[in-house]
């Protein structure tokens, strides 16, 4: 019973991952004339996107080890999935620490390359969302 309820666990937070992401999307607009409050909500934008990644992971770790589950391919392929995911968000945040964004053009191209960088986070969640589901399914085995 308690595997299954951390694997619950695991997939409410994906979900609820997936949904903070899309709603990033709107940092760069809400904040468009606001260069100095695009800084502050990237910061606050980073912190809870690692906050929640590190729950996911830590329940998706639980559920292997108390479920004996192995390292599947399927699950080598998250952490991986984590780990780029981690490492493409502290990379952004830091280009946006260091950038002089009352330089309109600097911002603006960091507004852009935001709105890009959260689309393809997006893209690796719904990615494995779906192969997961096509695991489950048995449509694929992996």
């Amino acid at each position: 019973m308690m595997v299954e309820q951390m694997l619950v666990a695991h997939s409410i937070l994906v979900k609820v991952f997936l949904a903070f992401l899309v709603g990033g999307l709107l940092i760069p607009m809400m904040t468009a004339k606001n260069p100095l409050g695009f800084k502050k909500a990237s910061f606050i934008y980073t912190m809870i996107f690692q906050a929640i990644a590190t729950m996911i992971a830590f329940a998706g770790i639980v559920a292997v080890f108390t479920g004996n589950l192995g390292w599947s391919t399927t699950t080598i392929i998250m952490v991986v999935v984590w780990a780029v995911l981690m490492y493409i968000e502290i990379k952004k945040f830091k280009l946006i620490k260091v950038a002089n964004l009352q330089n309109p053009d600097t911002h603006r191209l960091l507004k852009v390359a935001f709105l890009k960088i959260s689309s393809v986070q997006i893209l690796l969640v719904a990615a494995m969302v779906v192969l997961m589901v096509l695991k489950v399914k048995g449509i694929i085995v992996i």
